[in-house]
């Protein structure tokens, strides 16, 4: 896969404030890259000198072989940009942001109605094209800032919390809208909602304290949880004692936990590292003749492996922005 986007060694540095160290990373065409990490890792900041708006203190990027500080408009010309709180020019309507935008990117005629009329089908904003921009809603405004990023249907797309302020229905839009155009284009997209990289990622990066901490695919991040290859059990409350004590008589169990309701308890079962224990379990079961109310096994946690790594990575560092 070719690469389109490269970053290599990028350092920011605000007066005494790290805020990204030294950080390197290419994205491929056909691949969705989350970019995580807790606030104040450095996400924004990365993100912004990738795509040239922010000139780093070391290092450099490059957009489809344009470097962004070199040949910035060559870079900008393949580049999508949806930045954090993507400004926007509040007394406009959005088909006149729009039209805009598309006049600075050269756009003229007949192609300027068509690619103005794809963004705004492709952002499902026609609800709001009459309305001053000042107007609208959160989740509209982050709308309007990603038909801008689509507008001239770059080769690459660098979105900064691109579902932020959206309702339900409108993130699942907006996600099937990036996977309908992973396969041609390299996406980057910095989210804190970790379902969102289950739902659209091919692979996942984490930072914390303006460093690499982790990448990899997030079934591969996944698989570091210690709730990999986890069982859930429920069971009536009146059974818990018997269950819960027939279940720590196996060797291969690390660890549980109880989660209770009103009427159920589930037990969640922790194996010992890199061990399976479904098949022991379901037969100590079956032994036993527990009534077992819900069975299910667990391909482990994104969100507990990113509350670990992040956590321990950020022991002792200082303040990053």
């Amino acid at each position: 896969m070719a690469e389109m986007i490269v970053a290599r060694n990028l350092t920011k540095q605000f007066g005494p404030i790290l805020a990204v160290d030294d950080i390197s990373l290419t994205v491929a065409r056909g691949e969705v890259l989350g970019f995580l990490g807790p606030n104040g890792a450095g996400k924004s900041t990365t993100m912004k000198m990738v795509a040239g708006f922010l000139r780093p203190t070391a290092g450099s990027a490059s957009i489809c072989g344009f470097d962004v500080q070199d040949d910035p408009i060559e870079a900008k010309r393949r580049l999508g940009y949806l930045p954090e709180g993507a400004p926007l020019y509040a007394d406009m309507t959005p088909p006149d942001f729009l039209a805009f935008v598309a006049s600075t990117r050269g756009f003229k005629g007949a192609d300027k109605r068509r690619r103005i009329e794809a963004a705004i089908a492709q952002t499902n904003i026609e609800d709001v094209l009459g309305q001053p921009i000042e107007t609208l809603s959160k989740g509209f405004k982050r709308r309007v800032g990603l038909a801008q990023a689509l507008l001239h249907d770059p080769e690459v797309l660098i979105l900064d919390e691109p579902t932020d302020g959206l309702d339900p229905n409108q993130k699942y839009e907006v996600r099937q809208l990036i996977l309908a155009m992973a396969a041609t284009k390299a996406i980057v997209i910095s989210t804190h909602i970790l379902e969102e990289v289950d739902a659209v990622c091919s692979r996942a990066i984490i930072i914390a304290g303006g460093r690499i901490v982790a990448d990899g695919t997030p079934q591969e991040l996944a698989g570091r949880s210690r709730y990999l290859n986890a069982v859930s059990l429920t069971v009536a409350a009146d059974q818990v004692a018997r269950v819960r004590a027939g279940v720590e008589t196996l060797d291969s169990v690390g660890g549980l936990e109880a989660h209770a309701t009103s009427h159920a308890v589930t037990l969640i079962v922790i194996p010992k590292a890199g061990q399976s224990i479904l098949y022991n379990l379901t037969q100590l079961i079956q032994a036993h003749g527990w009534p077992i109310l819900g069975l299910k096994a667990d391909g482990g946690h994104l969100d507990d492996v990113f509350r670990v790594i992040t956590t321990e990575a950020a022991g002792g560092s200082g303040r990053h922005v």
